[in-house]
């Protein structure tokens, strides 16, 4: 006998207690009691990426969905997602708008989920009769948008915020003329702007007598206006920091490793904000006084397109060594200088999982080599821009 589709949950309780033979007749049964119940196949078209788009802008995705099942479905929900870069015009009263803070791995999003009370036939094509309109922010660059198809309300990430409704006036599903093919239950577009972010660096003043250990503050930020998110398999910006001859790293910064006579120091995410960067917190320690000893922080030299202005792109580090100390004295100082008051907005000090009894690198001295110490836990794959990080992940859903 057939299970009427509205009371399943009660007769799976009632198999349980079958017998084994029921349970083995049941399931015999199981192919021709369903055999009636296709499940929906919902599927977007494909989206080409969009290009050239202006700050203050927008633009129209194109938009296709079809059913690809055998019986016609009632209810659909879409679903956007974008990036951070961008926003929506204005949204419709039948669709819900949240936001979904950055986490773990995942960007900022906001997203909008969009319910079409009506029925979508087997192998027509629909689009909405108003598509969404998307808009460039000031500080877009490189976004992403994800557009996705379900028979049900999807679930919203944890984090979300409370869904709010639109104002616009609703918008429906119409028939859509032969042409094209839809294949996908959600697609990917990359979106991306004409605009420009500007990477720059800050060197640092350091004092101290030979023996002492200083602290040297070295920072990375975006001036803007664009935040920079990083296309998959694209490198990430590279800081090299080179201490002063004469100076030895007690203790680097979590985020850089050795490289050479430099540290190479990474970012915490894949994307910069406009305004945001780093401060690498590094602990040097003042060997001997060498005149005239001067360091640097640098960008990778990579092609950044996005930020033609190279004259900030390297700064110095000084060192003024005064009388007093020798190497090895117990009372040692902190001593830290910025060359600019140009800041940053998150800072990677204090990640740094080395311990203060790490070994020296000596920097201009007779050394050969670059020792440094950074402790088993901190492995950090920097070299050609790889991120450093290693997070609980969750899954984000896009509605």
């Amino acid at each position: 006998m057939p299970i009427p589709p509205r009371n399943r949950r009660t007769s799976r309780t009632a198999v349980a207690a079958l017998s084994a033979a029921g349970l083995v007749a049941m399931c015999a049964a199981a192919p021709t009691a369903f055999a009636d119940e296709a499940a929906p196949e919902l599927v977007l078209g494909d989206v080409a990426p969009v290009e050239g788009v202006k700050p203050g802008t927008s633009f129209d995705p194109s938009l296709v969905v079809a059913n690809k099942g055998t019986k016609a479905v009632d209810k659909v929900w879409v679903s956007y997602s974008v990036t951070r870069g961008l926003d929506y015009a204005e949204i419709p009263s039948n669709c819900e708008a949240h936001q979904v803070p950055s986490y773990d791995e995942m960007t900022e999003k906001s997203n909008v989920v969009c319910a079409f009370e009506q029925a979508l036939e087997p192998g027509v094509l629909y689009e909405p009769k108003k598509p969404l309109a998307i808009k460039a922010l000031d500080r877009a660059l490189n976004d992403d948008l994800r557009m996705t198809v379900r028979d049900y309300y999807p679930d919203l990430d944890e984090a979300a915020t409370t869904p709010v409704a639109g104002t616009a006036p609703a918008v429906e599903l119409v028939e859509r003329a032969a042409g094209g093919d839809a294949t996908k239950d959600f697609v990917d577009v990359p979106v991306t702007t004409v605009n420009k972010a500007d990477y720059e660096v800050t060197g640092a003043d350091l004092k101290g007598a030979v023996g002492d250990t200083v602290t040297l503050k070295a920072k990375f930020r975006n001036a803007g206006p664009a935040w920079v998110l990083t296309r998959e398999g694209d490198p990430l910006v590279e800081v090299l920091i080179t201490p002063p001859a004469g100076t030895s790293v007690v203790k680097p910064d979590g985020f850089c490793e050795a490289k050479g006579k430099a540290l190479s120091c990474g970012t915490s995410q894949r994307w910069v904000d406009e305004g945001g960067g780093e401060t690498y917190t590094i602990k040097l320690k003042i060997d001997k006084e060498l005149a005239g000893a001067k360091g640097s922080v640098a960008l990778s030299t990579e092609d950044r397109p996005f930020d033609p202005d190279k004259t900030n792109d390297k700064a110095e580090i000084s060192l003024d060594v005064t009388g007093g100390g020798s190497t090895g004295s117990p009372g040692s100082t902190d001593s830290t200088g910025g060359s600019s008051s140009t800041g940053s907005s998150s800072s990677s000090g204090g990640n740094d999982p080395t311990t203060n009894n790490a070994h020296l690198a000596e920097t201009g001295s007779s050394s050969p080599a670059l020792p440094l110490a950074l402790g088993a836990v901190a492995a950090v794959a920097v070299g050609a821009g790889s991120l450093f990080a290693v997070r609980r992940r969750r899954a984000q859903h896009t509605g």
